[in-house]
């Protein structure tokens, strides 16, 4: 039966646009095909410009995360995958929380989840853009042009759930999400690699200033190993390298639990855990969580704040203080925290931050790892990989634990010697990991980098599962696709 969460959304389901799910085998060229289409879409909407807004009077609230949320300021991705992420997060939390119910082996109950949570994320789209509008992200708007902006983030919101859809539904490879993201580190490192841009008399882009220093006999070669205000630096690409190579082995590390199938002898597998059992989820929860507060507690608490002036800009600066800094080339401003509560959960951006406030980082650092930990167990719990899931999956699936009893409380008991202490494990090291990306000065921010390694490795493997099916038709249910 669906419950009264469904029924709510359910006019609102009907009237929004959807995508087919393929009625027939769609072949890996034309998944190929369409997954390039998909992400040509997004990255015109990325260069079109938002009409109406000026962006000298713009302020970037997102400017931290632009990267994470995949989304360009004044342009027609302006909000990116925010409200997907958002929705999905919610969703997923009240499904695995048992606040709402719903029979996922029901086709009609998981269809119109999955229409609800599209519905969601348009409820979340319009409430992202009134307070943008009424915070004055983009300055000071007619009331005609504050309408024709909304019209445009709105449908531009609409096209991005579609382009997402698109290929969950299975005609293309992954999830709009992740290559929205992947593509954006991979502009953002590209740039920073390869830009003209003069910076410090040299171009920003650090292999080409690299080679205009060796031709400029009054350029030290030697500072580009560290530069100042946040440009891309020799050190910077360095730690990009290790962190890529380091993550990755990490990916790959496994503990094996040995299985055997109950009806025949000697036939034996094993279950694979990996050692980033969650991989990046619980950095992405946790600046999904951060967004949030960095956006609200900016109108809230920010230089032109409505609250500010009456008495009690005390209390406000314990949400935070900040400053305005320019984003050049007539592009508006954002602003930094330079105190309270979200000054102490930002991370330090570069070297020269660390060393300048040390018990900053100290702080942030505990908070994340503690964040990181708490929402990966949170998350374990709600998504099926507790062990009390997996020790029924491995039942079903007609197998066992040599040596042990055929039972669900013992297997989960095994089970659980492992899977809380991976957890833990997984939410240090990624929260370690973004951490040193960040105060490091990597070619790109910590998260992000860490969300499109995680991103970049599962697409290579399902590309090799989708060659080898291509190759061996009847592969396809051993490798889990069909």
């Amino acid at each position: 039966m669906t419950g009264r969460f469904l029924k709510f959304f359910s006019p609102f389901v009907r009237i929004m646009p959807e995508i087919k799910q393929p009625q027939r085998e769609v072949q890996f060229k034309e998944k190929l095909l369409w997954t390039i289409l998909v992400l040509i879409i997004y990255l015109i909407m990325s260069n079109i410009p938002l009409y109406g807004v000026t962006a000298a009077d713009t302020t970037d609230y997102y400017y931290w995360l632009r990267v994470i949320l995949a989304s360009q300021k004044g342009t027609l991705t302006e909000l990116g995958i925010g409200p997907i992420v958002t929705a999905g997060l919610i969703m997923q939390l009240l499904l695995g929380s048992k606040l709402i119910k719903i029979d996922m082996s029901d086709p009609y109950d998981r269809s119109m989840f999955s229409g609800a949570q599209k519905v969601f994320s348009m409820f979340l789209t319009i409430l992202n853009i009134v307070a943008y509008l009424a915070g004055g992200a983009f300055g000071s708007l007619t009331m005609g042009n504050a309408a024709f902006v909304f019209l445009q983030l709105f449908f531009a919101g609409l096209i991005i759930i579609l382009l997402d859809e698109t290929l969950q539904k299975g005609w293309g490879i992954g999830s709009g999400v992740s290559l929205f993201i992947a593509a954006g580190v991979a502009g953002q490192v590209f740039w920073n690699l390869f830009s003209f841009i003069n910076e410090d008399g040299v171009a920003r882009g650090l292999v080409v200033g690299f080679f205009q220093a060796l031709g400029n006999p009054n350029y030290d070669v030697g500072q580009l190993f560290f530069r100042a205000n946040r440009l891309p630096s020799i050190f910077g690409g360095l730690t990009t390298l290790i962190i890529f190579v380091v993550v990755i082995w990490f990916e790959s590390t496994r503990i094996e639990i040995p299985l055997a199938y109950k009806g025949y002898r000697g036939f034996k597998g094993k279950y694979p855990m990996k050692l980033l059992y969650v991989s990046n989820i619980p950095v992405i929860l946790v600046n999904a969580l951060y967004a949030n507060f960095l956006f609200f507690g900016q109108i809230l608490a920010g230089p032109t704040s409505g609250l500010r002036g009456h008495g009690f800009d005390f209390l406000i600066n314990l949400i935070g203080r900040f400053h305005p800094v320019s984003a050049g080339g007539g592009k508006g401003n954002y602003l930094v925290p330079d105190w309270g509560l979200l000054y102490f959960l930002t991370p330090p951006q570069g070297i020269a931050q660390l060393v300048a406030d040390p018990i900053r980082a100290i702080i942030y650092l505990i908070f994340f790892v503690f964040l990181c930990v708490l929402l990966g167990r949170v998350w374990v719990d709600v998504s099926g990989l507790a062990p009390r899931d997996i020790a029924q999956q491995i039942l079903d699936s007609g197998m066992q634990i040599p040596g042990f009893r055929s039972s669900d409380k013992i297997i989960e008991r095994i089970l659980k010697r492992y899977i809380p202490t991976l957890v833990i494990i997984n939410g240090i090291i990624i929260a370690v990991m973004s951490f040193s990306a960040d105060s490091l000065g990597a070619l790109t921010s910590g998260t992000g980098l860490l969300i499109a390694i995680g991103i970049v490795h599962q697409y290579s493997e399902s590309l090799a599962k989708e060659m080898a099916a291509m190759q061996y038709p009847g592969m396809r249910a051993f490798l889990g696709m069909d």
